[in-house]
């Protein structure tokens, strides 16, 4: 176990979790539906995608520095493929406005970025997941833009869908072509 802290105190972390004390809170005050919200692919894939561009920008404009930006840019990457799906563990009828979400990814990143810059999960002096991950974002903004990638993601794959559903059907009206003119 290690030990993280928050306005409320210390709590103990599972050495091996890459969510930290916010998390581990949020799960306790908020078991809705029994569902975490790693369950939902493009959502975390969303998420990432957000967290490694905000940390390109924030590289950009200076707020962060090439040593604290490159770990948070890897780990992203990471959450964004589906590598840290099972720390995403925040259940997804949540309260609040995805502030449970996005502090749960905000310590996913910033964890493992850690891991990445060769520190310890929880050496948030080093990297830090409001101060580094979630730097120059409001969660008002990091929720609703994941929904709306997640979105575009899904549809992407729906409409790859339909037009292989298509496909087949074209095949098989060409393959039966009699029952095709019956229909007419």
């Amino acid at each position: 176990m290690r030990l993280e802290s928050d306005l409320l105190g210390q709590r103990e972390i599972p050495e091996e979790a890459y969510w930290g004390v916010h998390t581990l809170r949020a799960v306790e005050n908020f078991p809705i539906s029994g569902v975490p919200i790693g369950h939902y692919r493009s959502l975390i894939r969303g998420l990432g995608f957000i967290k490694e561009a905000s940390a390109r920008a924030n590289l950009q404009l200076g707020v962060i520095t090439p040593e604290i930006a490159g770990p948070i840019i890897d780990a992203a990457i990471e959450v964004r493929d589906g590598k840290l799906d099972d720390q995403f563990v925040v259940d997804a009828i949540q309260g609040g406005a995805g502030t449970s979400t996005n502090m749960n990814a905000n310590e996913v990143v910033a964890n493992r970025a850690l891991e990445i810059a060769g520190f310890k999960k929880g050496e948030f002096e080093h990297i830090h997941p409001l101060n580094h991950v979630n730097a120059s974002q409001s969660t008002n903004d990091v929720y609703p833009t994941a929904i709306r990638v997640s979105m575009i993601i899904e549809i992407r794959a729906l409409l790859e869908e339909v037009a292989y559903l298509r496909r087949a059907i074209d095949a098989k009206a060409k393959e039966f072509p009699s029952s095709r003119t019956r229909f007419r």
